[in-house]
């Protein structure tokens, strides 16, 4: 008699109820189903505005009229700076000798000394200069300017303190030249020519072997322009990092003074003497000037031209951002108990039952939990540095314009920060199953990196180090100033700038919460629901 035959029994699953959009829906279903985890997002963004409000409210600033007076606060003490071709705030400072150039043509000159003053040791910020130095980037050389308006277009190419030779455009752009410092032993030979909107900018240490240094393109130049002389001279500063947080620094105003001679012209240039004042204001008194014998001009300026960094004089968008730390918090928590509440509640069983795949149940979660906080993310990052900015005008603070690319990126960056931040909350707590160790892990990860970071408790190469090999370097993508080379300042995160780019920091955060998610998933596919 033959036995019968036993049918293995399988689960009634069929690819149309397995099907990845059924399982993304049903995913979406159970986020949005838990009140507590959609209110968890909502206080994720509110904690980002109001914690940024907070911050643009707190710095107030006030003034008083020249002579005496009230003392006022709000949008009227504001701080005005220029705004550069770029759209972002600069200062354009310095002592011009100038006439009109129309059209195309070109300006030679040679410069034989390049010296300066700084502030006295005990000195007096706001006082003249009282000994002799140069700070390194004092300049002066020769520019092509489309006006004397502050924040107007122009190249240069100047001799500096430190850096040798340098062409210089629109604030931003900056191009290396002869090494080397001038003095009479040592001279240096300077040329700008223009061809319609085009300057190209020349060096040569005999005046008759020229090298290019570089090419500039001034969009919209006017036919006729402002050429000439120039000296200026950044201020003075000594800025320490204090060990514990803050920062410590002095100095003042400082001087440069250069000697040109050989100076020649081609093209229609007027006759009769150059006109020499401050562009921007004067410096202060005594701290600019020019002096003609003959065939040789000695040129004294101070300020500088280059765009306004972060500091007393403003502040940045991304100050209106601190409460991300705040918000990511709630973040991680509400993406850990998206997986482990499941693991508590022994619901995990019932979820592999209807969709066996685990690794598509795990990507499904990833995805519904990832976009969530993308949203949460993305509205928090746009209403902070909207209600913020407001705020801050209101109380008299001035924030430093950026570009609408800039202002896109760090809105799209923190949404992918949230995001980000959330699948690998979720990750981790895949691998754990334990709620509150998957939230200490991820905080002490992301959170805590960042605080030690800004708050400067370790010194800046150890804060640099943490910043890059941590998943805390993703808040890279909210830095809303680029460095500057020709600007000497403190680059750190207490001054909101990161050892890595936007992009690069955010990818670091990325590839954590990838490596995490394929070992949450190779460890559900091992281990008993």
């Amino acid at each position: 008699m033959t036995a019968p035959t036993r049918t293995r029994y399988q689960p009634a699953t069929g690819t149309g109820r397995d099907g990845f959009a059924q399982l993304l829906r049903a995913e979406w279903t159970k986020f949005r189903t838990v009140r507590g985890w959609l209110a968890g997002l909502a206080i994720a963004a509110l904690a980002v505005v109001a914690t940024g409000l907070l911050a643009a409210g707190g710095s107030s600033s006030s003034c008083q009229h020249v002579g005496g007076g009230p003392v006022r606060h709000g949008r009227g003490c504001m701080p005005s700076y220029p705004v550069g071709p770029g759209g972002l705030a600069v200062q354009d400072s310095f002592y011009f000798v100038h006439q009109p150039l129309t059209g195309n043509g070109s300006i030679t000159a040679r410069v034989t000394s390049l010296t300066g003053r700084l502030p006295a040791a005990n000195g007096n910020p706001t006082g003249p200069p009282a000994k002799a130095g140069q700070v390194p980037w004092a300049k002066a050389g020769i520019i092509v300017k489309a006006s004397t308006r502050p924040g107007s277009p122009y190249a240069a190419v100047m001799v500096t303190a430190g850096h040798g030779v340098r062409m210089q455009d629109d604030y931003t752009g900056d191009r290396a030249g002869r090494p080397g410092a001038v003095s009479a032993a040592a001279p240096r030979w300077l040329r700008l020519t223009r061809t319609g909107d085009t300057i190209t900018g020349y060096d040569s240490a005999d005046g008759t072997h020229w090298a290019r240094i570089g090419t500039v393109r001034l969009a919209g130049l006017a036919p006729a322009v402002q050429a000439g002389l120039f000296a200026a001279s950044p201020g003075y500063a000594v800025i320490t990092q204090n060990f514990g947080g803050g920062t410590t620094g002095s100095g003042g105003p400082s001087q440069a003074t250069a000697v040109f001679d050989h100076l020649s012209r081609s093209g229609r240039w007027p006759g009769g003497r150059w006109a020499g004042g401050y562009v921007g204001g004067a410096a202060g008194p005594g701290m600019g000037g020019y002096h003609q014998a003959g065939g040789r001009f000695t040129v004294t300026g101070s300020g500088d031209i280059a765009p306004v960094l972060p500091g007393d004089p403003g502040q940045t968008i991304d100050s209106h951002l601190v409460g991300t730390f705040a918000g990511l918090i709630a973040v991680i928590v509400v993406a850990t108990l998206f997986i482990t509440a499941e693991y508590r509640r022994g619901l995990i069983r019932t979820t592999f039952a209807a969709s066996p795949r685990r690794g598509r149940v795990l990507a499904a979660k990833a995805i519904v939990t990832g976009a969530a906080a993308f949203v949460a993310g993305l509205a928090a990052a746009a209403a902070a540095l909207y209600f913020g900015g407001w705020v801050a005008r209101e109380h008299g603070s001035y924030v430093l314009p950026v570009s609408g690319l800039t202002e896109f990126r760090i809105v799209a960056g923190t949404g992918a920060l949230f995001a980000a931040t959330a699948i690998l909350a979720l990750a981790c707590g895949a691998v754990l199953r334990r709620s509150a160790a998957a939230v200490a892990i991820v905080i002490v990860a992301i959170v805590l990196p960042y605080l030690m970071g800004i708050a400067s408790v370790l010194p800046v190469g150890a804060t640099g180090w943490l910043l890059r090999i941590t998943p805390a370097a993703a808040f890279a993508v909210q830095q809303a100033m680029p460095r500057y080379p020709q600007v000497t300042a403190l680059y750190s995160p207490g001054t909101g700038y990161f050892p890595l780019a936007a992009w690069a920091g955010l990818a670091v955060l990325c590839g954590y919460a990838a490596l995490t998610l394929g070992l949450a998933t190779a460890l559900l596919r091992r281990r008993d629901a």
